[in-house]
């Protein structure tokens, strides 16, 4: 998980959402459905878990897990948001089965690190908001808002993107929507813009001030599909430091429609 200073705006997500303290309980709030024409009906639900450890003197804070996250009427689609919710960097990480094991495990990390370090008494925090953005027919684009706070200077952070084809039920993902063979031409258009952006000249090195494999421009798998484009983004410190937090790059359709193939997910393009 890559880190940030500050949490970005994540309140949009979380209107009509009531709160209730319980311990170590989940407590689950249904936000009004939201129906989009042509697309799918979803509604907002969250889970909070709390820990029943004793709060810091004279502190008003207490560690809590909350996940906030769209519910459709299929299963399918359920399915893969929360699987892309649970999904780990590494196979060391602890696996979970649902966003309630996500939750209760990171309260009883908390609560066995407290058992041998009684006089820290800093608390915890970890938030995952799932957002449902702008739907089209056949296309559904989530975006995944992680933070967490387990001791340290700063939370961690990292905003993930899925894209889901509701008419084949399957991932999508950059190989599907470029012909065979064409990821170098997609590169190239977007380092032009990458370089533009940063106001780099199409020669001068990334070696100083970004952290590209070997020095040379590659696109991160996080992206989303805009009306307007591909839109990449990279995280705190995959190309640059903590200070920097996220980059996000808008490759226009305009200027790669020689190498898009037909699909449906895609905006109706001129």
């Amino acid at each position: 998980m890559k880190k940030i200073a500050a949490l970005l705006a994540l309140s949009s997500i979380l209107a009509c959402q009531s709160e209730k303290k319980g311990g170590q309980t989940a407590d689950s709030t249904n936000t009004e459905a939201a129906v989009i024409t042509d697309t799918l009906t979803f509604k907002y639900d969250s889970l909070k878990v709390y820990s029943k450890l004793a709060l810091p003197a004279n502190s008003k804070d207490t560690t809590k897990a909350t996940i906030v996250y769209p519910v459709f009427s299929s299963n399918k689609v359920n399915s893969f948001i929360q699987a892309a919710a649970l999904k780990t960097d590494s196979p060391d990480d602890p696996k979970y089965k649902d966003y309630s094991e996500l939750a209760t495990g990171f309260i009883k990390g908390f609560d066995d690190y407290k058992k041998d370090n009684k006089d820290d008494q800093q608390t915890w925090f970890k938030e995952v908001h799932i957002k449902v953005l702008p739907q089209r027919k056949g296309y559904l684009g989530l975006r995944y808002d992680f933070i967490d706070y387990a001791g340290g200077a700063h939370a961690n952070y990292a905003i993930v993107f899925n894209n889901y084809n509701t008419l084949s039920n399957k991932n999508v993902t950059i190989d599907s929507l470029i012909k065979p063979g064409s990821l170098p031409a997609l590169t190239a258009t977007a380092e032009k813009i990458f370089r533009k952006n940063e106001k780099l000249t199409p020669k001068q090195s990334l070696a100083d001030n970004y952290f590209f494999e070997k020095n040379t421009f590659s696109l991160p798998h996080n992206f989303t599909i805009t009306n307007q484009g591909l839109k990449f983004l990279y995280n705190p410190y995959e190309i640059k430091p903590y200070a920097a937090g996220t980059t996000e790059l808008l490759i226009p359709f305009e200027q790669i429609n020689d190498i898009l193939k037909p699909n449906p997910v895609l905006p109706a393009l001129k």
